[in-house]
């Protein structure tokens, strides 16, 4: 039997042909297409976002195998199926492929309309990925938009089906889009109206952009498969298929590209035994895909290790510049250029998780205690980043690592899409590093949202938000309650404050006493020898008497647990009422330190430091309060160089994050959240508002000096810079300086 398996790979629009002219059959005994209409949109989503999407696994069929094993034309088929390939693995893909580009006229399984797919051309252009991809219901409206292709270009709605009609359909379309805009442009340009004009010229650039991102998709996406010999008795590949979907033995990235390349010289599963030992760490049985991801991260800056496969110097793949020509990347030139990637991604792998372990700079522990195991590759590949920048830099790049991994643990950022997650933020924050206006947006989602977190309902140990919170508690330096020093971390868990057999933990209404607020790390032998299963009313006294209340109070507010808390737990009798007390207190007291450490940045500052930055942050708010009245929160009255910087800094906030518009930064007060330090001075000290400020802060020079001091300290905390001395007590002067001249009258 020979060439039983022939891995390769099909661009996109050779498979929608194939798909078009029913080259695929489905065995009898495959399950039906199943896919929810938002499985569909991902799937879409995923490929024009040039995102791996698995691979097939066909067989070249013959007639006697088509009618043993009952094939049948994909779901939703129209015509004289030619049928080639029996779907042994990838039918719910295949499927939704010829649905989504063919729109048969037929309904979804399990519903009652027609379902029809479009890109927001804007949406996309923007990067708003996560809007730009839906699909509607057969409706009035939609067969209006169907039938007109103007109403498609003024709505900046492309339907997925003009890939499916073939020719000259999607080049005609893009042109005519384009030029629909081109047309808009020049109209408005006659008409005078700049801003009509602005706007329709930048459609017209993006509708370029677009069309060529669809040729390249369509001509240059490429999806793997294997192909089993058609001699193949049908016995052995019903055994295949079993294998793949009853065992979970699946044919997935890691296989294919094994298999792909043994004939280069590598052989990839002999590199995964020599790898894991060095990745046990974490408990996953996908950390071999990991390392390839983190591969794929670092040499292209996607999160599919798709192009990995390409290990040949004449496969290429096409570059579109910035000025619009095209040039060939090879991405793998040889065997020892992977071999060295590999190891690169493996190495920063190991030292990622020994990172996230380590009790001073992550706090997850243990495997059990990481927020998410899906978030190493992409931790990981910044962390090699950040060793290939110069030194003076590296400190600021770690920082900004930290606050993209705070933010995303407590957005539940790495639940869904990991891989088109994983290579956004990696490429954002690649950005960031060379552009600090260029904050990634779950860092303002994050700044939106935290306030609201429900953290009383935070009971699944293992879930992102419970697990950072307990990696907080172990940062924030929780000690043993009964040594009084730093635990072995190896021995903590997340014990109960209030025990759980509490009697009257029934009594309870909307939380549970499981609930991440009343546990926190303690060793088995405090939970064993102090707690003893009883109230802290009984077991907290007996700690005071053998350490003094001073003491105690300080050991648990190494554990978040304030003196007000503290008191609350005091209680005697001990109600359900103060145990809410208490679970209010210490979710304000969690959400406190959230703010200070993660969002403020201050968890690598010293004590010391950590009580200027708050300081600075309140000058600084008080500042802009006291411009905004100032200026009768008009903006109009900003300077006018003030004012471009502001709206530039806004324009780019807005496009990359959608959901600030409506926020209230057409005013003064949301503008000047984008306004930093010196510009606040230059709108104080311009002409025309000096007069409103000088009472307050006596003459131009001495108000410069103060903002000099108050800078060189700002900036010395914020950027990492060391803060001398001289700075720091300069700084501290120009704070006293500020808050008693904020104090004064206007």
């Amino acid at each position: 039997m020979r060439d039983a398996q022939k891995p390769d790979h099909i661009s996109l629009s050779s498979l929608v042909e194939k798909l078009k002219e029913g080259r695929f059959v489905i065995p009898d005994f495959q399950r039906d297409f199943e896919w929810k209409p938002w499985d569909i949109r991902d799937l879409m989503r995923s490929i024009f976002l040039d995102y791996y999407i698995g691979g097939l696994l066909l067989w070249r069929g013959e007639k006697k195998n088509f009618d043993a094993l009952a094939c049948e034309p994909i779901y939703g088929y129209e015509g004289e199926s030619k049928r080639e390939y029996i779907v042994l693995d990838g039918q719910q893909r295949l499927t939704a492929l010829y649905y989504v580009f063919m729109a048969p006229d037929v309904p979804l399984p399990n519903r009652a309309s027609r379902a029809f797919y479009f890109i927001r051309v804007d949406e996309f252009m923007a990067e708003a990925y996560d809007e730009a991809f839906y699909y509607d219901w057969l409706s009035n409206r939609w067969q209006k938009t169907l039938s007109d292709v103007n109403n498609q270009y003024e709505e900046h709605i492309f339907p997925l089906s003009v890939i499916g009609a073939g020719g000259w359909e999607l080049s005609n379309w893009a042109q005519g889009y384009e030029k629909y805009w081109r047309a808009k442009a020049e109209t408005a340009k006659n008409d005078g109206d700049i801003f009509e004009t602005e706007q329709a010229e930048q459609f017209a650039k993006d509708a370029y952009e677009f069309g060529l991102h669809l040729r390249g998709i369509t001509q240059e996406y490429q999806i793997a498969y294997v192909e089993l010999d058609k001699e193949l008795a049908v016995d052995k590949v019903c055994d295949i298929f079993t294998q793949i979907n009853s065992r979970g033995v699946r044919l997935d990235v890691f296989d294919l590209l094994n298999a792909l390349l043994v004939p280069k010289g590598l052989q990839l599963k002999h590199m995964w035994r020599e790898a894991a030992p060095k990745l046990a760490n974490i408990e996953t049985d996908r950390m071999d895909r990991y390392v390839l991801q983190t591969m794929s991260l670092l040499r292209q800056g996607y999160c599919s290790p798709k192009y990995l496969y390409y290990l040949l110097p004449e496969q290429e793949k096409t570059v579109r510049e910035a000025d619009g020509t095209r040039r060939k990347e090879v991405l793998i030139r040889n065997t020892a250029e992977f071999e060295t990637l590999w190891n690169r991604s493996v190495d920063a792998l190991q030292a990622s998780i020994r990172l996230l372990q380590d009790p001073r700079e992550f706090g997850a522990i243990s495997s059990k205690y990481m927020p998410y195991v899906s978030i190493t590759p992409v931790f990981a590949a910044m962390q090699a980043h950040v060793k290939t920048l110069p030194a003076e830099q590296r400190l600021d790049a770690q920082r900004k690592v930290r606050a993209w991994y705070w933010a995303s643990v407590f957005t539940n950022r790495y639940s869904g899409a990991v891989e088109s997650t994983s290579a956004r933020d990696f490429l954002d924050y690649k950005a960031w590093l060379s552009n600090d206006s260029a904050r990634p947006t779950v860092l303002a989602e994050f700044e939106a949202s935290f306030h609201q977190l429900d953290l009383r309902r935070e009971t699944k140990r293992g879930s992102s938000r419970y697990n950072g919170i307990f990696n907080l508690l172990i940062l924030q330096g929780a000690k043993d309650w009964i040594t009084g020093a730093s635990p072995q971390y190896d021995d903590l868990d997340a014990h109960h404050i209030i025990p759980s057999s509490w009697s009257e933990a029934g009594a309870l209404e909307n939380v549970s006493v499981d609930t991440v607020l009343n546990r926190t790390p303690l060793t088995a032998d405090t939970n064993r020898n102090v707690i003893k299963d009883r109230l802290p009313n009984e077991y907290l006294p007996e700690m005071i008497a053998q350490n003094g209340e001073a003491v105690v109070r300080d050991m648990l507010e190494s554990h978040l647990i304030s003196s007000k808390a503290f008191d609350i737990l005091l209680r005697n009798p001990f109600t359900p009422q103060d145990f809410m007390d208490f679970i209010a207190e210490r979710e304000r007291t969690i959400k406190q330190a959230i703010e200070s450490l993660l969002i403020r940045g201050r968890l690598d500052l010293q004590p010391l430091l950590r009580d200027l930055d708050e300081r600075v942050e309140k000058v600084e708010l008080a500042l802009r309060a006291a411009v905004m009245i100032a200026l009768d929160d008009d903006p109009a009255q900003l300077p006018e160089h003030v004012r471009s910087k502001i709206e530039a800094r806004l324009h780019t906030a807005l496009r990359r994050n959608p959901s600030l518009n409506g926020n209230g930064y057409d005013r003064l007060e949301g503008k000047l959240e984008f306004a930093d330090l010196r510009e606040l001075e230059d709108t104080i000290s311009t002409k025309t508002v000096w007069g409103k400020f000088e009472a307050r802060f006596g003459t131009k020079p001495q108000l410069a000096n103060r903002f000099n001091q108050l800078a060189e300290l700002r900036n010395g905390i914020r950027h990492s810079r060391t803060v001398t001395e001289i700075v720091r007590k300069d700084g501290e002067a120009a704070l006293l300086w500020f808050e008693e001249a904020l104090k004064k009258a206007a």
